[in-house]
């Protein structure tokens, strides 16, 4: 029988070990909360498994729990932050409060930051906006890290660079989540850690030879992740990894052009106010009626149903709010013994 929490006792719990470990109460309050999100959406490597990270960074100084961010420049519906390595949940949800209410006024709102502490699930924010009938699209980029090689390459120059785009309709929200490479850090770190395989042919050796064991990402020299559309169409996940470095890196003005400062990110993120446009109204018939015909698609053989992005994350998040949230294996205890050492104790299971 799977082993459940109920998630407000997870909140608190992630709350009570940010604080303990210098984090600042109300910084503890935005990012507990965002990291439980994650793991009710079913984004199980970026959210409670991000707290032994987050925790360690706290306490080596690589990342701050304390502080705000230095505005470098301010036009009103255009922001640059320098995020000085405060928590980067925390800074994208403060970034993304005040884009939504900026594009109240100027009907669109793009803030960039750097120098982010590491952001978590890109998903875990959307809401934030599409419940407030804004658009929103959020991309983030690693500049000391690298682990996908261009498009015909072998030698890594990227991260994987997620992005993420909330679209308001008059039902659920559609919430995409995809990245420019096939597959992520934390998933195929996490499968060579427990000696599993992937489930296709996403990455390549040091010669780039495809191969579907996560292993050859830890060689010398190291093998890398492949671009979304593999081999045959990686020039698309190229693309697109070029266009989130751009957004990301360029847009800050701080990058792999620059020295390395340590794991964290650089993000960027727009809000759009519909009714700055045509209106919400006439926004949210578009997108809901494109939703609606979606679904009733005539599936193809093997598949039951035609889903929108974020169907099941949002059917997981229901069903964990309801019965309690499943914590991927492990990561309990991981928090457990930093909270031993903290005087935080952990939450029993439902």
């Amino acid at each position: 029988m799977p082993i459940r929490h109920a998630p407000a006792a997870l909140v608190a719990y992630a709350e009570a070990l940010f604080t303990a470990a210098g984090m600042d109460p109300d910084k503890s309050a935005i990012v507990a909360p965002l990291l439980v999100e994650a793991d009710l959406m079913g984004h199980t490597t970026h959210g409670l498994a991000q707290g032994p990270a987050y925790l360690n960074g706290l306490e080596s100084g690589a990342m701050l729990g304390a502080g705000e961010p230095i505005t470098i420049a301010d036009r009103g519906a255009v922001v640059t932050w320098d995020g000085q390595r405060i928590s980067g949940v925390w800074l994208t949800a403060k970034a993304v409060e005040l884009a939504v209410d900026r594009a109240r006024t100027y009907g669109t709102c793009t803030v960039v930051i750097r120098r982010c502490g590491h952001i978590a699930c890109l998903a875990a924010y959307l809401e934030m906006a599409t419940a407030k009938d804004c658009m929103i699209t959020l991309a983030s980029s690693d500049p000391s890290v690298e682990s996908v090689a261009p498009y015909g390459g072998t030698t890594p120059k990227f991260t994987p660079n997620p992005i993420a785009v909330g679209i308001p309709t008059e039902g659920d929200p559609i919430l995409i989540d995809i990245s420019a490479s096939i597959t992520t850090n934390g998933l195929t770190g996490r499968l060579h850690g427990e000696g599993k395989r992937l489930p296709g042919e996403w990455v390549q050796d040091a010669d780039g030879r495809p191969s579907n064991d996560p292993g050859v990402l830890f060689t010398d020299p190291p093998g890398t992740i492949l671009p979304i559309g593999g081999r045959e169409y990686g020039h698309k996940g190229f693309g697109l990894a070029l266009m989130i470095e751009a957004m990301t890196q360029g847009l800050s003005g701080l990058g792999r052009a620059d020295p390395k400062e340590g794991w964290g990110a650089s993000v960027y993120l727009q809000v759009i106010d519909p009714t700055a446009f045509s209106g919400i109204e006439g926004f949210t018939r578009q997108t809901t009626w494109l939703a609606e015909a979606c679904r009733a698609d005539r599936p193809a053989v093997g598949v039951e149903a035609v889903r929108m992005p974020g169907d099941g994350a949002l059917a997981r998040k229901r069903a964990a709010l309801a019965e309690g949230v499943e914590i991927y294996s492990g990561v309990m205890e991981k928090l457990a013994l930093i909270g031993d050492k903290l005087g935080v104790v952990a939450p029993s299971p439902i």
